[in-house]
């Protein structure tokens, strides 16, 4: 049989753990942290994420090197955050292509200006044919709590879909396949710039009915990005598009929103991730964006104003101030 892998420590590689072994006996799981990966095996818990979430030791196949995990596994899940995605494969010397690989990772590679996938295209000659996204308005925490979601598994081969499908899918959590690899992918790192704004917003004491325009808003510019910058068949109303969106501009959970919460209330970037224990995606999908999008030149106003505030040290109420005669 097939043996799965997963790479990363935190929030949702561990509620990927848990999904997975809902339909494998185990798992083979590399966590840097020693720490942690002594408390798995004793306890079977993650001390620092989801520490509620309980998993049988002997399920697990815990692993301190990565390239003994990439050797073993046929199918291997990349679930780092992607500020930190280059550091954890630095040691990676094994042939990845062997395996078919997954990445959950909601970002862009920082410096590379890469999504996960073409990072790991680029980097370790992983094609697209062997390779998988996993996207979808569904928070680890209540993964966690057992609370019905949705993903949506996109390969470009419908039967792989449907393999990993079958890996993910259980009584809370429901599958979607498609074949969108970049749409779903840029969606995720795109709706991580919209819920900083929001929470700028929400910050700046900004009520409901304007998070209504600005998220409305902020759907138009993920499609207006997506289907300018790579043309494709696609229906951007859909979960893993305006779903996903949606959930990381509302919900308690969102550490995006959180984070831009902070910066609205008036706190530097490094104080407010300072506080923060976990990453906020979107503070480099910022800079990423801006990167990539000097290619194509789309008009994408929400997402300038967050550049310009985070990144050129701009007043935050003069620029949402301008943004607002931008908003319809």
């Amino acid at each position: 049989m097939e043996k799965i892998g997963v790479i990363g420590g935190g929030s949702w590689a561990t509620a990927i753990v848990k999904i997975l072994l809902e339909n494998v006996e185990t798992v083979g799981w590399y966590v840097r942290n020693e720490q942690t990966r002594t408390s798995l095996r004793e306890t079977g818990h993650n001390p620092n994420y989801l520490s509620d979430v309980h998993f049988p030791p002997t399920r697990l196949c815990l692993y301190e090197d990565v390239n003994a995990l990439v050797r073993e596994c046929d199918i291997i899940f990349m679930v780092v955050p992607s500020a930190f995605l280059a550091e954890w494969l630095k040691p990676l010397t094994e042939d990845l292509t062997h395996a078919f690989v997954v990445t959950s990772i909601k970002g862009i590679v920082p410096e590379h200006h890469l999504t996960p996938s073409e990072y790991l295209k680029q980097r370790f000659g992983v094609s697209y044919s062997r390779m998988g996204v996993v996207s979808g308005p569904c928070h680890a925490e209540e993964v966690a709590l057992e609370r019905l979601s949705y993903l949506t598994v996109t390969c470009k081969e419908l039967e792989w879909a449907a393999r990993i499908s079958s890996l993910l899918r259980s009584s809370y959590i429901r599958t979607i396949e498609g074949q969108d690899i970049y749409g779903t992918e840029y969606s995720a790192i795109l709706k991580n710039i919209y819920a900083v704004a929001a929470g700028v917003c929400h910050g700046l004491g900004y009520g409901d009915n304007f998070q209504a325009v600005l998220i409305s808003n902020a759907q138009d510019e993920i499609t207006r990005f997506l289907n300018l910058s790579y043309p494709a068949e696609r229906n951007t109303n859909t979960s893993a598009y305006l779903g996903d969106l949606l959930v990381t501009c509302y919900s308690q959970f969102s550490r995006n929103r959180t984070f831009g919460a902070m910066i609205g209330k008036g706190y530097s970037v490094k104080s407010a991730q300072l506080e923060m224990k976990m990453v906020a995606e979107g503070y480099y999908a910022i800079a990423g964006l801006h990167a990539v999008n000097k290619e194509h030149g789309i008009r994408m106003p929400i997402a300038e104003r967050m550049y310009a505030i985070l990144y050129e040290g701009r007043s935050v109420r003069s620029e949402m101030g301008a943004l607002l005669a931008e908003l319809k």
